[in-house]
């Protein structure tokens, strides 16, 4: 996901503003500890099971094959074609090109999907199939951990590894919590429920330094995610925090074409990053599910090559469309006062409470860079960044530039 027009401030991992029209709000969220004993899982699975793809061979013994499953991370001494991998989160941005990546290398992947997934909900049943060949798709709710678990059980094969890439599509408070935290750990548990020993969590590089509830709800979950392979040696995560997205970095490409000047935060040195492109994203993720190296780590990660600040990223866009760089530098400052206004009126009005949350998700976005923070020196760090892949942001804008943003709409995720 990402944020545009006339520029974007949002790398396109974080969450953005989105109509609330129709939404469903909880009114009183209270975040406990898992309310669960993560233990290896017991349950009776007496009754039939459907298969969705042929490739699922028929379990006659799910207990005893969960149980095995469950003793030890055995896994990883199968074949792929032997995995059965459970992606949550599997139609967004990156989750798609996940699934393909994991479906390439070999593996069994149930994709879990709402009955309307994309923008707006306006991809239906079908589309989703399509969108997802090769997977077995489960059509799902991971916002109720009773639904998960009942639409995981009809399956009838056991989980061998959960791979999630949910986020916020919206970056509220609420919703933030709802996402990034409690479904995040429905998946979590319902997975482990039917025998999962190893997690992958998509997160963000961004939680480092944590002033937006998104970023804390992924941190609390992060830390319960540690918390569980500590005292439970036969389970194991890897929580990947990727830099920012090359869709996040495309909104003014045809502006900058049309003659119009590259707009930036403050001197254009403010926020730096990586950036990497979906499909090494997707990956690096992928290499998470087998790699013993990856196993109990966070693991930041950004694309090849040297950081970019949004200036340079300009310069790289003019000199590829053959034009004079001209840049509109636009007072930080700008941001501090919308911020401060949408601060008091919430106060005032807390139904603005999200819309004092999307300011400073702004705000966040055109001032920090998406790079390691050195605990040290307080200062991000290009050199401490690790790079991976070989897509780079000049190929994508020339890519764009020929081809147009397709496959990378921004959707209702705009904040000016």
């Amino acid at each position: 996901m990402s944020l545009c027009s006339p520029f974007n401030v949002f790398p396109s991992h974080a969450p953005k503003p989105q109509s609330f029209r129709g939404s469903k709000f909880i009114k009183h969220f209270r975040v406990n500890s898992f309310p669960f004993t993560l233990t290896s899982p017991t349950h009776d699975f007496s009754g039939n099971f459907s298969f969705r793809r042929e490739r699922f061979e028929p379990i006659s013994a799910l207990d005893a094959a969960i149980s095995e499953a469950a003793s030890s991370a055995s896994f990883r001494n199968k074949n792929p074609n032997d995995i059965n991998v459970l992606v949550v989160g599997s139609t967004g941005y990156i989750g798609r090109f996940v699934v393909n990546e994991l479906i390439k290398r070999g593996f069994n992947v149930i994709a879990v999907a709402r009955e309307r997934s994309g923008i707006r909900g306006r991809s239906d049943k079908q589309e989703t199939l399509n969108q997802l060949q090769g997977a077995n798709v489960c059509f799902s709710d991971v916002t109720q951990l009773d639904v998960l678990e009942k639409s995981v059980e009809n399956l009838g094969f056991p989980i061998d590894v959960v791979v999630s890439c949910l986020a916020s599509r919206s970056g509220g408070v609420k919703d933030s919590w709802k996402i990034d935290y409690e479904a995040t750990k429905n998946s979590l548990v319902g997975g482990m429920k039917f025998g999962a020993r190893h997690f992958v969590l998509l997160s963000a590089i961004c939680v480092q330094k944590p002033l937006l509830e998104f970023q804390r709800a992924k941190l609390k979950f992060e830390s319960e995610l540690t918390d569980l392979a500590e005292k439970d040696s036969s389970f194991t995560y890897s929580i990947v925090r990727p830099t920012a997205f090359f869709k996040s970095l495309g909104g003014q490409v045809d502006l900058v074409k049309d003659g119009k000047p590259y707009v930036m935060f403050g001197d254009g040195k403010l926020c730096a990053c990586k950036p990497i492109s979906e499909q090494d994203l997707a990956s690096f993720i992928a290499d998470c599910v087998l790699e013993e190296d990856k196993m109990n780590r966070v693991l930041p990660i950004g694309g090849p090559g040297k950081a970019l600040t949004p200036l340079e990223q300009g310069e790289i866009l003019f000199r590829l469309l053959g034009k004079e760089p001209k840049f509109l530098r636009v007072p930080i400052q700008i941001m501090d006062f919308a911020i401060g206004v949408l601060d008091f009126m919430a106060k005032i009005f807390p139904a603005m409470e999200d819309a004092a949350e999307f300011g400073k998700i702004g705000r966040y976005y055109a001032a920090e860079s998406m790079l390691i923070l050195d605990s040290e020196t307080g200062e991000y760090s290009d050199e401490k960044t690790p790079s991976y892949g070989k897509d780079t942001l000049e190929e994508f804008f020339e890519r764009v530039i020929r081809e147009g943003m397709a496959g990378q709409e921004l959707g209702e995720q705009t904040i000016f």
